[in-house]
């Protein structure tokens, strides 16, 4: 047998175009300094608008529009339609007698309808928040009335309730996992069930005279300084949000608006709310519950806009698993939002019982919910979760208390006709919504 030699395997030299490569990794990069200060960092064009003057808004315009993103465009088109119409058939629906009353009715849904702005955001529904609107309303004044509560203290506790209620739907959706529409279905049939309950025999009762939930609706500010002075606080509050904006933009060297863009926005919200307090100066003034409903607005939108929870529940209703994998606390997000829609609720009921001037066995009842889930999505609210902000309610319930103010004034007092005009209008502000998705995923943008 021969012997075998094993030889062990020689290193291969590596090929020239290996050595070159191996050359180019531990290069040294030679930076050059001039070359560095002297390049142009990536920025979206669309931000660049915002420098261009109105020449550059006049095409963003147009490039949202191709791509579906309408923002409140339809609803304020819509609303000034309306109002159009409704003057031309009557000539007296633009009288300050019928804005002041129609101010008046939409407080109480409204409120209801900003809640439900918050879970739509996250792509969920509310069906309790009638229900509890009902509810908060009848403890508070059985409270006050039978138990001879301080009625302060009685409604504190309806609305300390209100939200309980709201949070323990939300636990349940966020912790168990039973879907929103369930639970909170369930929760529309128990506290009808327990408002029936509470009221007892009378099933009605009235308003304490000249008590808060007496006021609520029905108090005036009755100085005309009051509606001016408010004018001129909101619209200083504004233009100073948007100065500020542009400072901060301006130090970080970010695209900002034009000093002359800032002015005309200040400008038109001047005339918008000037006119506004105008027009309630000419009846009874400044109605409390608008006050309060638009700074519940105001608040709101500032929560959502400029915090970093608001980021959060907008991030939730993008995309519950991203949210989660960014960090975000999933379950205290949804909990605090019903909890949120649930106080809101409560407040809105309140208000209602004010302007009905009882709280009776049917408050919350009939059509109160379907009113503020069409106000949130009619307003701009997406129904898809993640897009939508707390003006869509007040523009929303303006559109349908306008539509059923109108027909009233026209003698077609009927329900019937009242609620085919709304349903038509819901649809159609849905269908907008779902084309606008599809354009701006054609965009790309979704």
């Amino acid at each position: 047998m021969s012997d075998t030699v094993n030889t062990p395997p020689q290193p291969q030299k590596p090929s020239d175009s290996q050595e070159s490569t191996k050359d180019q990794k531990h290069a040294p990069v030679d930076a050059d300094p001039d070359a560095a200060a002297g390049a142009i960092p990536a920025i979206d064009p669309r931000l660049l608008v915002r420098e261009q003057g109105f020449a550059g808004y006049l095409t963003e315009f147009k490039r949202k529009i191709k791509g579906g993103e309408l923002g409140s465009i339809p609803v304020v088109t819509g609303l000034i339609v309306i109002w159009a119409i409704f003057q031309i058939s009557s000539g007296r629906f633009l009288d300050p007698s019928n804005l002041s009353n129609i101010a008046q009715y939409i407080v109480g849904p409204g409120l209801i309808a900003t809640g439900i702005v918050f879970v739509l955001l996250l792509g969920e529904i509310d069906l309790s928040v009638g229900s509890v609107a009902g509810l908060t309303a009848a403890a508070s004044s059985v409270l006050a009335i039978k138990q001879d509560m301080n009625e302060g203290l009685a409604v504190l506790i309806g609305l300390v309730g209100a939200a309980a209620i709201g949070a323990l739907h939300g636990f349940f959706f966020a912790r168990i996992g039973v879907p929103a529409f369930v639970v909170t279905l369930a929760g529309f049939l128990g506290w009808s069930g327990l408002q029936l309950f509470v009221l007892g025999n009378t099933l009605s009762l009235n308003n304490i005279s000249g008590g808060i939930i007496y006021h609520l609706n029905n108090y005036y500010f009755s100085d005309v300084a009051a509606a001016y002075g408010l004018a001129a606080v909101a619209v200083a509050g504004y233009a100073w949000s948007q100065w500020n904006e542009h400072r901060r933009r301006k130090a970080a060297d970010l695209p900002h608006r034009p000093m002359s863009e800032l002015a005309l926005r200040t400008g038109v919200v001047a005339v918008l709310v000037f006119v506004a307090a105008y027009v309630l100066n000419q009846e009874d003034g400044l109605p409390l519950g608008l006050t309060v409903f638009v700074a519940v607005i105001v608040l709101a939108s500032f929560v959502l806009r400029r915090t970093n929870y608001g980021r959060q529940v907008f991030a939730v209703g993008g995309g519950v698993e991203a949210a989660r994998r960014a960090g975000i606390n999933v379950v205290w997000i949804r909990i605090s939002v019903f909890t949120i829609s649930g106080f809101l609720g409560g407040l809105g009921g309140l208000f209602i019982a004010s302007q009905s001037g009882v709280a009776d066995s049917n408050l919350g009842g009939g059509d109160t919910l379907m009113l503020a889930i069409a106000a949130a999505v009619i307003g701009g609210t997406s129904l898809f979760g993640g897009r939508g902000t707390p003006w869509s309610a007040l523009l929303g319930i303006l559109v349908i208390q306008s539509i059923m103010t109108g027909l009233y004034m026209e003698g077609s007092s009927s329900k019937a006709v009242q609620s085919m005009i709304t349903g038509a209008v819901l649809l159609a502000a849905v269908v907008l919504d779902s084309v606008s998705r599809r354009s701006q995923k054609a965009a790309g943008r979704a």
